[in-house]
């Protein structure tokens, strides 16, 4: 008895010491929320804690590349079907002390460590454009592209001082007709240039040209008021310098791939999953495969659609993919999940050929493959399959006579079941048909490619000269683009949009509706229409400026 009640307080002890122990572990990641930066500009480190823990990181071995700020805390508690779990992020400001590729080492929490982040930094910028005090960037990752092919084009507002009604302007392009998606949202930090502190904001756009040719970016411009010396002086103006993009033609898809779908990206990746392991698969039983494509650098809609060759042996049942767009500081980054459901008819290891995607890579420019490695099913027989020979060798010749007539008349009633099912289907099949049943609504086309059908046709109504045309295609654009607030009127529209459009309809406006002999320019109306960004309300800026500097000695 005494080695009974023994054994069981350490079963108690070890069941408890377990518990402590998978309290006590704690996962630890580390990011940033910037992968590339220029030396002088600060970025955030967040370390996340996925439980409550008294320990404090230790940094003091990042201080050898990086000037580390003071950090903030977070402790966040979430109550799950009355599961309570806790976690804690910190978060740093840092600076790169030199160029180059570096990597923030793991970073000690307690008895747990969190994983390296590389971060690649880039020489400190030189040029001050505008004024000292405030100026404006802009920049694209690619001054030659290809149709289709995303380019990154990065503004930045430097001020060194505070201002007050601030406004930065939206993206205006004129040439060849591209479309303009945000590649993250608004960005703010701190940088050092020449030894003086400046806030920056900064915004990615990812602009998508859809015929060969040239754009331009006009200057984008940011006018406020300035509070200097207690004072505040009229509106100022403040613009970057215009940027040319040269778009090529698609090149010819590859020598080994001539039927290759035009698919440019940064980087392309395949993989697979399955809804339960291919393994000893009964025949007539499903599974269900995912492939998903993921991009980065374009669109969802872009992406190609993966076709399964079956092998003998097997049937594949595609179902809708899973289409989603992501932003991205490295730019737009897309996936499509499709789902194959695959049923077994034949016993046997059946054989899933390799998928192969071919892709033209934007940043090396050239044709690459995404591969996915071939994959097998095992297919079992179900005991409708198996065979009865072996055990009536040793019986009279009529012995094996009733097993055969019992298994002849089970596949019989399944043919009978299979024959009336096939009837049914028939059935289904004429009654989806009749004349008389509604037709079933056709799948509706994603958001952009409508806008641009829409703008398309205003364009060809305006040169035309068909101002109805216009005004209707241009409205039905609105009540897309603003669907809880569309715009009643073509003046109305006219104060949404940036000019050279806003004028064009402006004067189309007066032309309708004003005294006689005002006109209007079809010609110069379908070339803005070609490339016009949308006007924001004013965005208060400002919101940043009382914010101390990271490093207020290095002034």
């Amino acid at each position: 008895m005494v080695g009974v009640l023994h054994r069981r307080r350490l079963l108690v002890l070890a069941a408890v010491v377990l518990m402590l122990f998978g309290h006590a572990h704690a996962e630890v990641v580390a990011s940033v929320d910037r992968a590339s930066v220029e030396l002088n500009e600060s970025f955030t480190l967040k370390l996340s804690v996925d439980s409550e823990v008294s320990a404090v990181p230790d940094v003091s071995h990042l201080e050898a590349d990086f000037l580390v700020g003071q950090p903030s805390q977070l402790s966040n508690t979430t109550i799950v079907n009355g599961r309570i779990s806790r976690s804690r992020t910190w978060t740093y400001v840092m600076m790169a002390k030199r160029a180059g590729d570096l990597t923030i080492p793991p970073i000690s929490v307690g008895s747990e460590s969190s994983n390296a982040v590389r971060i690649k930094v880039a020489p400190q910028s030189n040029a001050l454009p505008g004024e000292a005090e405030i100026f404006v960037t802009s920049d694209v990752d690619h001054e030659e592209s290809f149709v289709q092919a995303q380019v990154l084009l990065s503004v930045k507002l430097y001020r060194s001082v505070a201002t007050r009604q601030p406004r930065l302007s939206e993206p205006s392009i004129s040439g060849v007709e591209v479309l303009i998606e945000s590649a993250s949202e608004e960005r703010s930090y701190e940088s050092i240039l020449n030894g003086t502190a400046y806030h920056v904001i900064e915004r990615v756009y990812a602009l998508f040209p859809q015929e060969s040719g040239t754009f331009d970016v006009a200057p984008i411009q940011f006018d406020a008021r300035v509070l200097r010396n207690g004072r505040i002086t009229g509106r100022k103006v403040f613009q970057s310098e215009p940027i040319a993009v040269t778009v090529k033609p698609i090149p010819p898809p590859p020598s080994e791939f001539p039927g290759a779908a035009w698919f440019p990206a940064k980087s392309v990746e395949l993989r697979e999953d399955w809804s339960r392991e291919p393994d000893d698969l009964p025949a007539g039983e499903p599974i269900t495969r995912h492939v998903t494509v993921t991009a980065l650098g374009q669109l969802a809609t872009q992406i190609p659609v993966m076709e399964l060759e079956p092998p003998a042996g097997l049937r594949i049942y595609p179902d809708k993919p899973e289409l989603r767009t992501v932003a991205d500081p490295a730019g737009i980054r897309a996936s499509r999940k499709d789902q194959y459901a695959m049923i077994g008819i034949e016993a046997g290891e059946l054989e899933l050929p390799q998928l192969e995607l071919p892709w033209w890579n934007i940043d090396a420019g050239r044709w690459e493959t995404a591969r996915l490695p071939a994959a097998s099913i095992n297919i079992v027989g179900g005991g409708l399959t198996v065979p009865i020979t072996d055990n009536v060798v040793d019986e009279p010749a009529v012995a094996p006579a009733e097993p055969v007539i019992v298994h002849s008349a089970l596949w019989q009633r399944i043919s009978e079941v299979l024959a009336a099912l096939w009837v049914l289907t028939l059935v289904a099949w004429w009654w989806s048909r009749r004349p008389n049943r509604e037709p079933r609504e056709a799948e509706e086309p994603p958001l952009h490619k409508r806008q641009a059908r829409l703008l398309k046709n205003a364009r060809k109504a305006a040169l035309a000269a068909d101002d109805a045309g216009v005004k209707s295609a241009l409205l039905d654009w609105g009540r897309l683009q603003w669907p809880d607030d569309a715009p009643r009127s073509v003046g109305e529209l006219a104060t949404r949009v940036s000019d050279p459009l806003s004028g064009q309809l402006a004067a189309l406006c007066r032309a309708s509706y004003g005294p006689a002999g005002n006109d209007w320019d079809g010609q110069a109306l379908a070339k803005s229409l070609r490339s016009f960004s949308i006007v924001a309300g004013e965005r208060d800026a400002a919101a940043a400026d009382d914010l101390p500097p990271l490093f207020p000695g290095a002034a």
